[in-house]
């Protein structure tokens, strides 16, 4: 892959991204401009979907390993809301895929992610190694946990540009 075609790909993903967060309908967005001529297929996009998840709640576990709480495993459940809050629609797309792949090779590669997502969960809590074999069980749990505990952020409200830093006051002011 070459250096222009690795940022189109970057440039597409983020569209991508941003328009599942915006649609929450749980669909990949294959009818956006660039996605078909980018991405092989469904399960492509979906594996970019799956990396760039991963990827963000591994940053946000590690974020939140950095702050050396006493409780390791609430770290991961905080990190794992603080990312369905950052790629809400990235979440309800995974969430379809999971329960509802389009073939196998769609299922089996979606249950090795979430294979590696327990057992990521498992060992940054502190609850066993990679090599255990009863790693992905405790890491499906702690999932579960993070989904039974979660409450999404409250909507942004866009309340349009300001004209002026007074007005952004005047806006503050009248929403009290």
């Amino acid at each position: 892959m070459s250096w222009t075609s690795h940022h189109k790909r970057g440039e597409i993903l983020r569209g991508v991204v941003a328009a599942v967060d915006e649609r929450r309908d749980g669909l990949l967005p294959m009818d956006l401009p660039g996605v078909t001529e980018t991405f092989a297929d469904e399960l492509d996009l979906l594996a970019a979907l799956q990396l760039r998840w991963h990827t963000r709640l591994s940053g946000r576990i590690e974020t939140e390993l950095a702050d050396q709480p006493m409780d390791l495993e609430e770290a991961v459940v905080r990190a794992w809301h603080g990312t369905a809050d950052d790629l809400p629609g990235l979440r309800a797309v995974l969430d379809r895929y999971h329960a509802l792949p389009v073939d196998e090779a769609m299922a089996d590669a979606l249950a090795r992610a979430r294979t590696k997502e327990h057992l990521t969960l498992a060992v940054m809590a502190g609850k066993g190694a990679f090599a255990d074999a009863q790693c992905v069980q405790i890491g499906s749990m702690i999932e579960l946990r993070a989904r039974a505990e979660y409450e999404p952020a409250a909507p942004i409200v866009d309340r349009g540009p300001f004209a002026g830093l007074v007005d952004m006051f005047r806006s503050v002011r009248s929403a009290a």
